[in-house]
């Protein structure tokens, strides 16, 4: 299907404030904001930062999310770990949460990710529409996904704490949220607009 969009009509839009104005504009006479007809190297960054989530998915979630050391003794614990302790302790609803913020929404948002890149692609732009409300989505989400990150303090509750027992995050916290980090940056460097264009 042909759309018309700015890039084929000459045309500018402003992002802040939706102003429309001829090619050659390069700010916004209301808002005074930079406008360009596509950020520059949106692709190539979204997909940059989408593969380097995928790579630290993995040991975030393979990986122990933390140590306890007690009297000498190492005990070490990944997220699943930490799922499977609470539905033993019938505490469904933290067991849910932890799922769902560390393995359900960042595989979701991966997987969005790589369709709307698919799409950018292979100027699918029938499927233009559809990609669109997917974004939204991921970019909503995308508010709350520090959110996630709390996932690794939650999991503390599985300790039983005393004077001689400590604490310390396993390889899985810091690959966790450079997973949290990189999703919202491949969010935020995506340019919808370019799910429109043919050439």
């Amino acid at each position: 299907m042909k759309y018309d969009t700015d890039k084929n009509l000459l045309l500018v839009v402003c992002t802040h404030c939706g102003s429309i104005f001829n090619k050659k504009y390069t700010l916004c006479t209301h808002c005074n904001s930079a406008m360009t007809q596509r950020k520059k190297h949106a692709f190539i960054k979204t997909l940059c930062f989408t593969l380097i989530s995928i790579i630290f998915f993995i040991p975030a979630n393979v990986l122990p999310m933390m140590h306890v050391n007690t009297l000498g003794t190492v005990d070490s614990s990944t997220i699943f770990d930490g799922i499977l302790y609470f539905i033993d302790s019938k505490s469904y609803g933290i067991a849910a949460v932890i799922f769902i913020a560390s393995i359900m929404v960042p595989i979701f948002k991966l997987m969005v990710l790589f369709a709307l890149l698919f799409v950018v692609y292979f100027k699918k732009t029938q499927f233009a529409r559809t990609a669109i409300k997917y974004f939204r989505i991921i970019h909503f989400i995308g508010k709350w996904s520090m959110i996630d990150i709390f996932v690794v303090a939650l999991m503390i509750v599985i300790v039983q704490f005393g004077h001689l027992t400590s604490i310390s995050a396993g390889a899985a916290a810091p690959a966790f949220t450079v997973v949290v980090i990189m999703t919202i940056l491949a969010t935020q460097s995506f340019d919808t607009r370019l799910l429109w264009d043919e050439d």
